[in-house]
């Protein structure tokens, strides 16, 4: 019996580990700029870190498929830890290279365990509640956000550096700890490791699943649009906030992710109701449907408006951002399990390079054009691609119930999900 009693013991150790990854996030930076005073190394760190988060996602992918998911979970945060506890006992001109090694450590073992997570749920909960718990994940992760951005300046601020990477590398042990005690399966029985391995063998095996269900390849596409608007929403917010309040800048962009943040837990309800109503998992329409009112609502949140309509545009946005991943990451989900640790580790690398690629091209036009003007023209191009999804699955029948009832893409004769 799959039980989601130990599934919600695991999303909170994952919880646990997310916020330390964005605590970690301010405070390294925060905390190579304090003994570098060079903001260009701050910003080769960030690319760095980011690069290898978009590197591992292939890497990851083939990991997953091959070896033990909830071991690599658990080597991912324990290395992390290491990694962390090395930098703080090291000294002096010690740090800075450290610090880059532990930008590739944090980048590529974020990205591993969110691949094997992804990859797992469907074998730790069944299929049938895997709507369920990608909810509860994305609630999770979003609390998480909000929680590590939150305090990191003033854990640093009053307990300074020390405690601040103490308590990042505790977030770790314990999230790895809960994974040890529990006893959950992450892959299929179907799914060996032998036969992974002489899949490899096979050139551009890693792109079977995209081969097999074109659609998803346009679904990652799209996926990709919404990763470089929500870089550049990621970008303009303390711009954007400054500007509304000059003596309080950080007083919006809070009040935008805590609402934000709320708006995901809605999703997590909404997507379990609509589950339950039809009987099936959020597919292609929910995700492109959420996807465009999310890139709308986030435009509509830099126009200027009084405080009531902006917090309600936020909202929309953290409803419409839960209920579009949610869908994605279900989707996905739909493909057997010896091909789903490769699709998520292509996923992942194809929404870290398109964040990355956003925060870079974004930050070159804020320094020219208004925000509500760079929001509008990122997330307008995701919106675009939205709509040319949508005309794809209305060309391809996506619409029309087939045998077994479920409205979604028709995959081809003899594919890998026959």
């Amino acid at each position: 019996m799959k039980s989601m009693r130990h599934f919600r013991l695991l999303a909170l150790g994952y919880g646990i580990s997310a916020y330390g990854s964005y605590l970690d996030m301010v405070a390294l930076n925060i905390f190579i700029y304090s003994i570098t005073g060079n903001a260009l190394t701050t910003g080769l760190f960030m690319a760095v870190r980011l690069a290898a988060t978009v590197a591992a996602g292939i890497i990851s992918g083939r990991l997953v498929s091959r070896r033990d998911r909830k071991l690599l979970m658990v080597g991912a945060d324990i290395t992390q830890a290491i990694a962390l506890i090395v930098l703080l006992l090291a000294g002096g001109g010690a740090r800075v290279p450290l610090l880059f090694g532990l930008a590739i450590v944090l980048g590529a073992c974020s990205t591993l365990t969110q691949v094997a997570l992804r990859s797992s749920i469907p074998e730790i909960v069944g299929a049938e509640q895997r709507v369920r718990a990608n909810g509860i994940l994305v609630t999770v992760r979003s609390l998480a956000m909000v929680a590590g951005f939150a305090s990191a300046g003033v854990i640093v601020a009053r307990f300074g550096y020390t405690v601040a990477f103490v308590l990042d590398a505790a977030t770790y042990l314990l999230s790895a700890l809960i994974l040890v005690l529990l006893p959950i399966r992450t892959r299929s029985s179907s799914a060996g490791g032998e036969d992974a391995d002489a899949d490899d063998n096979a050139r551009w095996t890693w792109l079977a699943p995209l081969r097999a269900a074109p659609l998803l390849a346009v679904m990652i596409g799209v996926r990709m649009g919404d990763g470089l608007g929500s870089s550049s929403h990621n970008v303009g917010l303390p711009i954007y906030s400054s500007a509304l309040d000059p003596s309080h800048p950080a007083a919006f962009i809070s009040q935008f992710w805590a609402t934000w943040a709320v708006g995901n837990i809605i999703a997590q309800q909404a997507c379990g109701w609509y589950t339950k109503k039809t009987g099936q998992a959020p597919g292609e329409r929910v995700f492109v449907v959420a996807s465009c009112l999310m890139s709308g609502a986030f435009i509509v949140v830099f126009t200027g408006l009084p405080t009531l309509p902006a917090v309600i545009a936020a909202l929309v946005a953290g409803i419409a951002d839960g209920t579009s991943e949610v869908s994605y990451v279900s989707r996905l989900q739909d493909t057997p399990d010896a091909q789903r640790g490769r699709l998520f580790g292509l996923s992942a690398s194809a929404e870290n390079t398109s964040f990355g690629l956003g925060m870079v091209v974004s930050a070159v036009f804020f320094e020219r054009y208004s925000p509500v003007q760079v929001v509008a023209a990122f997330h307008g191009l995701a919106i675009l691609l939205c709509i040319g999804f949508l005309l794809l699955l209305i060309m391809n029948g996506a619409f029309k119930k087939g045998p077994s009832g479920r409205m979604g893409v028709r995959q081809r004769p003899g594919s890998v999900y026959d």
